[in-house]
């Protein structure tokens, strides 16, 4: 079995804006963003298993938000993964900041990293049904 705990693809692009409903509306209008309150979603499906759907998310937070800490970046990128719980315990054991809080829900399970320049990255395991390119 090949080991598991790796990226397989973008889950979602992230950032803060000192006007986000403002804004959200200008990417509505202009370039025609359905959202819902996480943002906007991209469906697709996968190239190799076409039952495998998943999902890409373009998302908008106020510039107060606190989600992005400790980093002082204005954006966050979300990576897929195959196995969060596997993809942390290798990050640690090679030295990366790793928050030690992971969250579960309906969307699937969340976890977050510091990058060498101070970025947060969140890690994605998506739920089952939407676990395309694992």
């Amino acid at each position: 079995m090949a080991e598991r705990g790796w990226v397989t693809g973008l889950g979602g692009v992230f950032f803060k804006s000192a006007a986000p409903d403002r804004l959200i509306a200008w990417y509505q209008r202009h370039l025609g963003l359905k959202t819902d309150p996480y943002g906007a979603s991209f469906l697709w499906r996968d190239d190799q298993d076409p039952n495998q759907r998943g999902r890409t998310v373009w998302g908008v937070f106020d510039q107060g938000s606190d989600y992005f800490a400790p980093s002082d970046k204005p954006f966050m990128i979300n990576f897929r993964v195959d196995d969060l719980d596997a993809a942390l315990t290798r990050l640690r054991a090679q030295g990366v900041t790793v928050d030690p809080k992971t969250e579960d829900g309906p969307q699937g399970r969340f976890g977050w990293i510091m990058d060498p320049e101070g970025t947060r990255i969140e890690l994605w395991q998506p739920p089952p049904e939407e676990a395309a390119g694992s």
